[in-house]
């Protein structure tokens, strides 16, 4: 069980709670995504308290933080996406974290199960369509019909777009899940190699070599993916935001 490469994602019930035959269990998942918000948060507020006019490193990487997805956002969506920036942000730092975390041992990785996933792209393609219909009313549909489509292509156009627009949340959730999924699946067969090989005495050690630096690498690839993940799903985030603001192509 110690090796298995799955057991790490296993829900586990800490709190079991039943409502009208309804499970609303706090489990292990509920935990890691409070102590995201918690880290995220404390963080945040910490490193920005005081204020410096001359700014400690990890304010400065606060404020790098901010800058980069508020850049981010402006550049997709126009200023007009800055009334995003506290929704983009949130979700920016929240997938960030989240993935960090899950990187210490016998810690649990909240973004590698497709429901935290999923429910994250639902919010965000639920934002876009709330507002798009909200701001635009049925001009929101122009999202549809691009420019410049004669009238013969006008149907197939649409349904087109209409099934690119509803697989958004498909492909936004899998892409970050299967990433991580895979990613500390790897790292623990490696990691699994190593231990296995070490029990076998001096000739295991020896080839637990190759095993060991592979799962340093991997590591540090986990790390790199960690950001790259929430950089992704957050400027994807952005280029959404921008169909609700200006649904015309």
């Amino acid at each position: 069980m110690a090796n298995d490469p799955i057991h790490q994602f296993q829900i586990a019930k800490w709190i079991p709670i039943e409502i009208g035959g309804l499970d609303f269990s706090f489990t292990n998942s509920s935990a890691f995504m409070v102590a995201t918000v918690a880290a995220a948060g404390a963080f945040l507020f910490l490193t920005t308290s005081s204020r410096g006019l001359v700014p400690s490193r990890l304010q400065s990487v606060s404020e790098m933080s901010y800058e980069f997805v508020a850049s981010m956002l402006r550049d997709a969506a126009g200023s007009q996406g800055m009334k995003f920036f506290p929704f983009v942000f949130s979700l920016f730092m929240f997938v960030l974290v989240a993935n960090l975390l899950g990187l210490f041992p016998y810690f649990f990785t909240v973004t590698s199960h497709i429901i935290v996933t999923f429910a994250l792209a639902l919010l965000v393609i639920g934002t876009v369509v709330v507002y798009g219909f909200m701001k635009h009313g049925l001009g929101f549909l122009k999202l549809f019909v691009p420019q410049g489509v004669p009238a013969v292509l006008a149907p197939l156009v649409v349904l087109i777009e209409v099934i690119s627009f509803l697989s958004r949340p498909i492909s936004l959730s899998v892409r970050l899940f299967a990433n991580m999924l895979a990613g500390h699946i790897t790292l623990k067969v490696f990691a699994g190699f190593v231990t296995s090989l070490s029990a076998l005495g001096f000739v295991g050690v020896a080839g637990s070599i190759l095993p060991l630096l592979m799962t340093v690498a991997i590591t540090g690839l986990e790390v790199l993916v960690a950001f790259l993940q929430a950089y992704v799903f957050a400027v994807l985030t952005s280029m959404y935001i921008n169909d609700a603001i200006h649904p015309g192509h």
